[in-house]
């Protein structure tokens, strides 16, 4: 198993990047919140998972460990491939999925493309006892009480003030959390305006 690359970034895509590593380039699927920490020419690090199929050999990259460690669980459930799985961590943090399936949150599950109120369900009753369980996070969701960061409510007034629902702006804010993230693990503080562009296009392709 490939368990990480590093190397220079050679190239950033849509939904995947090349890092050279000793004179290869690897392409890493990632989420846009991994691709948002890289920088084209600069050197990086990705965790990594290699999924093999019989025609083919794909490999997913991730800001840190954890976010592997989860990505690798949530193919353990019923229905959830790869791409899905990648696609969860795309739209909810590790920690945040960990309370969406400990609370049983469907409406949290079901914001990410592809799951509905059925795949959420399975997901829950798969997952409960497999993701671990930040019992603080939990109750702190759970009661209403887990304080926003200060980039979730401007982007979110941002939006609203340019005439999005709060639904909408919720949506969209979910979106970007996994960026804003991958910026504070790496020490950096998120750009508002950065996040408002990338909620505005999450926006504009529903």
């Amino acid at each position: 198993m490939i368990a990480s690359v590093a190397g220079q970034v050679a190239a950033i895509g849509a939904d995947s990047a090349v890092v050279e590593v000793g004179g290869v380039g690897m392409l890493v699927h990632c989420a846009p919140g991994t691709l948002a920490g890289l920088r084209i020419g600069e050197p990086a690090r990705l965790s990594t998972s290699l999924v093999v199929r019989e025609d083919s050999l794909t490999l997913y990259g991730f800001a840190s460990d954890d976010e592997r460690t989860v990505f690798e669980l949530l193919q353990t459930a019923s229905g959830v491939g790869p791409r899905l799985a990648l696609a969860m961590l795309a739209v909810h943090a590790p920690n945040a999925l960990r309370v969406a399936v400990a609370s049983a949150d469907i409406k949290a599950l079901t914001m990410v493309p592809g799951i509905g109120q059925k795949g959420a369900q399975r997901i829950v009753l798969e997952l409960k006892d497999k993701l671990g369980t930040p019992a603080a996070a939990v109750d702190a969701a759970i009661n209403g009480a887990a304080a926003a960061p200060v980039w979730r409510d401007q982007v979110h007034s941002g939006l609203v003030g340019l005439g999005y629902s709060s639904r909408d702006a919720d949506e969209a804010v979910a979106t970007v959390t996994a960026e804003a993230e991958a910026e504070l693990a790496a020490g950096r503080t998120p750009q508002v305006a950065a996040l408002l562009k990338s909620a505005l296009r999450a926006l504009s392709v529903r």
